[in-house]
């Protein structure tokens, strides 16, 4: 039976290609009411990858909600964050010598990531092994601390583990660089 509209839910503060209906919102999915923990999204999920577009001419029409491109950078940045498997983490700084920048510059692309679940921008830490920022909020005495606990208990439920500081335990078992 062929389907006649596609929904993709978003968190409201994503963007999503021109045509896809973004009134609704993951905000309950993936970022519940702060009294619950985050859902960590599941990658293999058909729905989260729709929007990705993956051909070059798809990425040249491809705008953000607000109407702006992406650059080559953010496009390489978000296609190497997205083969980062479930239960591991990257640094920053592994992200840009894969991707090419500087770390501060991939920490842009994934502060601006209109992909995300999809692209797991949550999956990626600073080189000293704290948890790193998450939504453009930097660990847990940014303005409220909220997203810090989200991007914790996200990668807790992958099974990657912190210490009270926010410092990644067991870096062997988890760090990835491809």
């Amino acid at each position: 039976m062929p389907v006649e509209r596609v929904i993709v839910e978003l968190p409201h503060h994503h963007h999503s290609r021109r045509g896809i209906d973004h009134r609704c919102s993951v905000t309950s999915r993936f970022f519940p009411a702060r009294d619950h923990q985050p859902v960590a999204p599941d990658p293999d999920d058909e729905t989260l990858s729709i929007y990705y577009p993956r051909t070059s001419e798809d990425r040249v029409k491809f705008r953000t909600k607000s109407g702006k491109k992406l650059t080559p950078h953010q496009w390489a940045v978000y296609d190497f964050v997205k083969t980062i498997p479930k239960g591991r983490v990257a640094t920053y700084k592994d992200v840009a010598y894969a991707a090419g920048g500087s770390p501060r510059s991939v920490g842009g692309a994934l502060r601006n990531n209109p992909f995300s679940p999809y692209v797991p921008c949550h999956r990626i830490i600073a080189s000293n092994l704290f948890v790193g920022g998450f939504f453009g909020e930097w660990g847990k005495d940014h303005k409220t601390g909220t997203r810090y606990s989200d991007k914790i208990s996200l990668l807790s439920q992958e099974g990657v583990q912190f210490d009270n500081s926010g410092h990644l335990l067991e870096a062997d078992n988890v760090l990835w660089r491809r």
